[in-house]
């Protein structure tokens, strides 16, 4: 999926956004989750019913139970790439990291959860013994997790991608099943993946709307390179990840469309000599999903 143009890299990051427009939007999108938030005990494990579980079904459960649990790797990467200890970092861009510590805390707190449903769902759905699952979500937990990324528009701009894939997977995914436990599960594990891409979102959008084409270069990087999660270190995962998705009807690369019509917005709004390159970006994008 090669669109990368060739790029300075030694030239400095970009700008980051404004700290008091962060700071509204971190502060909605922790009042959403406040107001939203849920808990293990409001789904109604009375109602499981493995039986009508298929084998496509088991396979994709225990498949996303161990991209869920490895919220421990991701929150390391993003306190590596945005870290918020050592006098050596200029106050103002502390002020930016510690509103954007504020998101990530609580985005952890919500992937903890669908880390810890998803293994309740399969001990209580007689699919794996407590102990024997933790050991074996273990060994994928504790490989090293990074990306190849050095600014926060990179950043965000991947887990915008990553983050809508995943809430279009389990919307798909809720389709197909029958069970009624996992629609409910899937449904809540939907929303709250929504709710991360819109934050995600707005940061991309002003990184867009601040910098215009000198957005694009790192951008394009990260489509360059994108690869969902544990793509490269969890054991089968293309084979895996393919049958899941053949299964599902379901397509990694329609998350790209939501990265092009956040461009296409600010393409369209009287701009500049460079209206042209973001549109040509918005038509490279949508070619390649």
């Amino acid at each position: 999926m090669r669109i990368l143009h060739d790029r300075d890299l030694s030239a400095p990051p970009l700008p980051g956004p404004c700290l008091g427009e962060v700071r509204d939007t971190v502060a909605e999108s922790v009042q959403r989750a406040a107001d939203r938030s849920w808990s293990l005990a409001d789904l109604d494990w009375r109602r499981l019913r493995p039986e009508v579980l298929t084998d496509t079904d088991r396979s994709a459960v225990r498949f996303i139970s161990f991209i869920e649990d490895h919220i421990p790797g991701y929150l390391s990467w993003l306190m590596e790439m945005f870290p918020v200890v050592g006098e050596e970092i200029p106050v103002e861009e502390f002020c930016l990291r510690r509103e954007y510590f504020r998101f990530f805390v609580t985005w952890a707190a919500d992937e903890e959860r669908h880390a810890s449903v998803l293994t309740r769902y399969q001990t209580l759905a007689g699919m794996a013994e407590p102990d024997a699952l933790a050991r074996e979500l273990a060994e994928e937990c504790r490989k090293r997790w990074t990306l190849p990324y050095r600014e926060p528009l990179q950043a965000f701009t991947y887990t915008l991608i990553q983050e809508k894939a995943t809430q279009l997977f389990y919307q798909q995914f809720r389709r197909v099943v029958h069970e009624p436990v996992l629609r409910d599960l899937l449904n809540r594990l939907a929303r709250d993946e929504a709710r991360h891409f819109a934050l995600y979102s707005h940061l991309v959008g002003i990184y867009v709307r601040d910098h215009r084409g000198r957005a694009l270069a790192p951008m394009k990087e990260v489509l360059d390179t994108f690869r969902m999660p544990l793509a490269d270190t969890l054991g089968g995962y293309w084979r895996w990840s393919l049958r899941i998705a053949d299964a599902v009807g379901y397509d990694y690369t329609q998350a790209y469309e939501a990265l092009a019509r956040l461009v296409s917005d600010y393409a369209d709004a009287p701009a500049g000599e460079d209206a042209d390159t973001l549109l040509a970006f918005v038509d490279s994008v949508r070619k390649l999903a």
